[in-house]
């Protein structure tokens, strides 16, 4: 069988949603001929925005190899506990303490703090490729870091073919003007960004949006951008059934912060309430002080419960048991270009979505394709209030099955067509 290095920060216990996208396809890939072969960070090294240790039972049968690694941003904080990552920069902190922190995370780790373990892997990662004659290499990010180390083993085995994975965009990302980036700073995140997506023999995303963004970013690289899209693996649903409670439920999956408006979906409930409608709202997952007293002060007489983020089979557990699912895109300059990788999940749930967001972004797409759901503009509190209403007096709710098509084991097969090219 033919092998493949796949160079992942993110590798259980670390958690969240962007950890199972190689984890999934590394379960899969086996069954079309190639043999992931894991390189990833020793989690005693590692700063992860989350860890879920559940998944540690989801590493299939593969090879695995950790090395250690220096996060020199964590190093000089005096609060270990806050680590630069995407919930870093959405925090809402506005002190002057919060904002240098931001500043110095985004000026002086260029293009993030876990540049600190490129070393580390970048030695590993020559080893594996002499010892093991590996020919083919995924980096996937982010951290975009990640993409730094796939660049330099290009440079130095330029027989060998390298795919960059990128889940999200780099400089595009809706959170970056927070790290308040000087100009020469985006100058040199920019230059590495473009570089990579030169170098790299084959470059994939997960949406058609990121791939017109990526694809802008340097002349002549449009064909070898690829999707591959996220998916949902049907084995994490196994032994689980749905419910339907008697009080019409939405909840929702998933961190929440100040970029995700919510001001819509609060007057859609206050619509439905004074139609007389009983509804209840759960939420799993992160979400800040001030939003969380304003969904309580909000929510009038419905029982709205918050759980901190759980193991993913409780997540799991929780999408199956609601009636409605809510998804809310980041409101920012590129959130058509979007598809949280919770989406998937909801579509295996079985349960409508309630998406709010662009109505002609990627999230929509997905959902007006399946038919699992419908998406509305944030401030749409009569449509969104409307499907409310048209959901929670269906008498005969039904379990949407889920689409095979974005099945985690039919996306390997994709994966697997674009290694052997």
């Amino acid at each position: 069988m033919k092998k493949v290095l796949v160079i992942s920060y993110n590798w259980p216990p670390s958690g969240g949603i962007g950890v199972q996208r190689w984890l999934k396809f590394s379960k899969y890939l086996p069954e079309y001929g190639w043999e992931p072969v894991i390189l990833t960070v020793d989690p005693e090294y590692a700063t992860y925005p989350a860890t879920d240790f559940s998944l540690l039972g989801d590493i299939p049968p593969v090879e695995v190899h950790k090395t250690r690694a220096v996060d020199w941003f964590r190093l000089l904080s005096k609060d270990k506990s806050k680590i630069p990552s995407a919930g870093f920069a959405m925090n809402t902190g506005n002190s002057f303490k919060d904002k240098v922190s931001r500043f110095i995370r985004g000026n002086f780790f260029i293009p993030d703090p876990r540049r600190g373990w490129n070393g580390y892997a970048f030695r590993k990662a020559c080893e594996i490729i002499e010892l093991e004659k590996i020919d083919r290499i995924i980096t996937t990010s982010p951290p975009h870091s990640t993409q730094l180390i796939g660049y330099r083993l290009r440079k130095k085995y330029p027989g060998i073919r390298w795919i960059a994975d990128l889940r999200d965009p780099w400089t595009d990302i809706y959170y970056y003007k927070k790290f308040y980036p000087t100009p020469l700073s985006r100058m040199i995140d920019s230059s590495w960004e473009k570089r990579v997506l030169q170098k790299a023999d084959i470059i994939t995303t997960v949406g058609g949006s990121l791939k017109t963004l990526l694809g802008s970013k340097a002349e002549g690289i449009e064909e070898k951008i690829h999707v591959v899209s996220n998916g949902y693996d049907p084995d994490d649903f196994r032994g689980m059934s749905a419910a339907f409670p008697k009080i019409f439920t939405i909840s929702y999956i998933g961190s929440l912060s100040a970029i995700q408006p919510v001001d819509g979906f609060l007057d859609a409930l206050r619509i439905v309430s004074g139609k007389g409608i009983q509804y209840n709202l759960s939420f799993t997952g992160p979400v800040p002080p001030d939003i969380r007293n304003t969904l309580s002060r909000c929510a009038g007489e419905a029982n709205i419960s918050f759980t901190p983020f759980s193991s993913h089979p409780t997540a799991l557990k929780n999408m199956l048991e609601a009636s409605a699912l809510l998804l809310i895109i980041p409101d920012h300059g590129s959130s058509r270009s979007i598809i949280t990788g919770k989406i998937f999940e909801y579509l295996a749930a079985g349960k409508p979505v309630i998406c709010l967001g662009p109505p002609d972004g990627d999230a929509a797409g997905i959902l007006n394709e399946t038919g699992h759901g419908k998406t509305f503009d944030y401030n749409d509190a009569a449509g969104i209030a409307g499907y409310i209403e048209e959901l929670a007096l269906n008498r005969n709710p039904s379990y949407m099955p889920p689409p095979e098509s974005y099945s985690r084991n039919n996306i390997a097969k994709r994966v697997a067509e674009l290694l052997e090219k």
